[in-house]
């Protein structure tokens, strides 16, 4: 499966908001499918299965979006390297960065999946999981796990075409095995009452599928990023590199899962209810999100290019256009989820208790998402620098700080949920204020072909 040099964006010439769009739609399309890989498996569980199942799968949800994004972090720092050597073009250091990429991701997907499979017990009592949905939760997390190798692979091979301007790839592959997953799922519940247990293993599969395609294409390809089997090794300055990125990235990914595992704790001390409520909102939400990950990242990939190039002013540019962009998309979807709340969570479960509790975390969440446009637009340019651990400290400092203070205060005080879900908007605002200085302190100190230091 090959796709031209006419989906390869030109970065470095011309304007700016075109393909910049261009580059992100793609991009957001895919995470909305890698979502529907979970949103696949709570409809079919929550409709034709149980609530229980439901609440099972939506207590492993901050658990999977701790390591997805830390895959996902840990992959731009290829996307980063990757894309200023192209942006140099120096064809040596590229063709080693890829190669090294891919055995980087290998190595790290497997190492994921035995460390889940020894922790998943733990991880889930962690999380106050009631005695009564532990037992499928377990069954669902450790056999997700078995995938965590091919979610490796599949976010580094689609950092490897996301820095030569190619995200249409990596969304074809994700369409084709997200497809073969709703399919699968609806077998293993309706067909082969299969239940949580199933429907794990068809996810983990789905995985190994889209791994797989963005494998062969990566063989198959013309250009500079061409995998050569043979020639795939783990050469030490260049993972260094994409580890020195890559990991304060995922680190930042991680500080919002982070803290969502004492939120959730705090949602499942207030029942079953609350839980599949929570659950369904936040599939919402994050398919939203997706969009804003997007446009970071395309703000990450393209500054990292003219960067790469020494092109100063089009890298600010960048970052203004992509600022101005991001948040008109955010608003007005942002929108249309709060008017069309109740509708969408019945989607999922139509209790009229649970789209109540749902809209509380709709309106909580989404409605402030604007404040999150500038934590992914700022933090992704200065990853496009190449200096993540700034942004990723800071996360580390006023997300997981002002959410677990207020859970351990205001929530003992008043435990609702409501007071729960107040600890996000107030989160995104004390680091937009700090994230805003940081940015403005940084950029003054770059020169010409310096990394921001």
């Amino acid at each position: 499966m090959h796709f031209g040099k006419h989906l390869q964006i030109d970065m470095l010439h011309g304007p700016i908001i075109g393909p910049m769009i261009l580059f992100a739609l793609p991009l957001a399309m895919t995470g909305v499918l890698q979502q529907l890989f979970n949103t696949a498996d709570v409809l079919v569980l929550g409709q034709f299965v149980s609530t229980e199942a439901l609440a099972a799968v939506g207590n492993n949800s901050p658990i999977i979006g701790l390591l997805v994004n830390l895959f996902m972090g840990v992959s731009l720092g290829a996307n980063v390297v990757i894309a200023r050597f192209i942006g140099a073009h120096d064809l040596k250091e590229t063709i080693r960065a890829v190669h090294t990429s891919f055995l980087l991701a290998l190595i790290f997907g497997v190492l994921v999946a035995v460390i889940g499979e020894l922790m998943a017990r733990p991880m889930l009592e962690a999380l106050s999981v009631p005695t009564s949905v532990m037992p499928l939760a377990e069954t669902y997390l450790r056999i997700y796990f078995l995938g965590m190798p091919a979610i490796g692979l599949y976010n580094f091979e689609s950092a490897i075409y996301r820095s030569r301007g190619n995200t249409w790839m990596p969304l074809q592959a994700l369409a084709a095995a997200s497809g073969l997953n709703v399919v699968l799922d609806l077998l293993a519940v309706l067909v082969f009452d299969w239940g949580v247990a199933g429907v794990a293993a068809t996810t983990a599969l789905s995985n190994y599928l889209s791994a797989w395609i963005l494998y062969r294409g990566l063989c198959h390809e013309h250009g500079i990023i061409r995998l050569e089997p043979g020639a795939i090794r783990l050469e030490r300055s260049y993972a260094k590199e994409i580890l020195r990125i890559g990991l304060p990235a995922g680190i930042q990914g991680m500080v919002f899962s982070l803290s969502n595992l004492v939120i959730q704790a705090a949602i499942n001390s207030l029942g079953a209810v609350v839980m599949a409520a929570s659950t369904a909102a936040f599939t919402i939400e994050i398919n939203i999100y997706v969009l804003l990950i997007a446009f970071g990242q395309a703000v990450t990939t393209f500054v990292s290019q003219n960067y790469g190039a020494g092109n100063l002013p089009r890298c600010r540019r960048v970052t203004q256009l992509g600022l101005l962009v991001t948040m008109v998309v955010t608003v007005v979807l942002s929108a249309l989820a709060c008017i069309f709340a109740d509708p969408l969570l019945a989607l999922f479960n139509d209790n009229p208790a649970v789209i109540d509790v749902g809209r509380i975390r709709i309106y909580y969440i989404i409605g402030f998402y604007f404040l999150c446009v500038f934590i992914e637009i700022l933090s992704g340019a200065m990853r496009g620098y190449g200096h993540s651990l700034p942004p990723a400290l800071l996360m580390l400092v006023t997300v997981c700080g002002v959410r677990i203070t207020w859970i351990y205060t205001a929530f003992v005080a008043e435990p609702t949920f409501a007071t729960i879900m107040i600890s996000y908007p107030l989160s995104w605002a004390a680091t937009v204020v700090l994230l805003v200085f940081i940015y403005l302190f940084y950029r003054r100190h770059i020169t010409a072909r310096k990394v921001l230091i």
